[in-house]
């Protein structure tokens, strides 16, 4: 088992597989609310039925299509807190800018010493607004592109 937030990145013939089994298992999840798996272990005789959650099938599919991508891939709940490289990480920032929105409280931290610590649900919901707030904006300026008769 992997320690939490330890990505991993798949090899060349782990993506091979991660791309064949996400295409399967996304048929098999397609408007169910639990999905019945049969797994032999290479090596076993034995088959194994495991019902899962469609909530756990979709992570699963998500998962394995970033790996079929080669992207490293990682798991973990909402409530873990973050340190403020991994969250700058994640929002694509720089430690220092990130700390400055923390000290502007544009993002709610705490203190364990000396250290901040950040909810992955705050920084995903900031992510989602930020995302949110570009988006419009780009809306805007491509309505304003259009009246302006710029060509695109």
């Amino acid at each position: 088992m992997t320690t939490p937030l330890e990505p991993v990145a798949p090899t060349e013939a782990e993506a091979t597989l991660a791309r064949e089994s996400s295409r399967i298992l996304a048929t098999l999840l397609a408007g169910k609310r639990e999905v019945r798996v049969r797994l032999q272990p290479v090596g076993r005789r034995k088959e194994e039925l495991v019902v899962l959650p469609a909530a756990a099938m979709r992570l699963l599919v998500d998962m394995l299509t970033q790996m079929a991508q080669g992207h490293a891939v990682t798991v973990m709940p909402v409530h873990a807190e973050l340190t403020t490289q991994q969250a700058a990480d994640l929002l694509n920032v720089s430690r220092p800018f990130l700390v400055k929105m923390l000290e502007e409280g544009q993002l709610p931290c705490r203190k364990v010493g000396t250290h901040r610590r950040v909810l992955l649900s705050d920084v995903l919901a900031f992510k989602r607004r930020s995302d949110a707030e570009r988006s419009e904006v780009l809306q805007r300026l491509t309505q304003e592109g259009e009246a302006l008769n710029m060509g695109y």
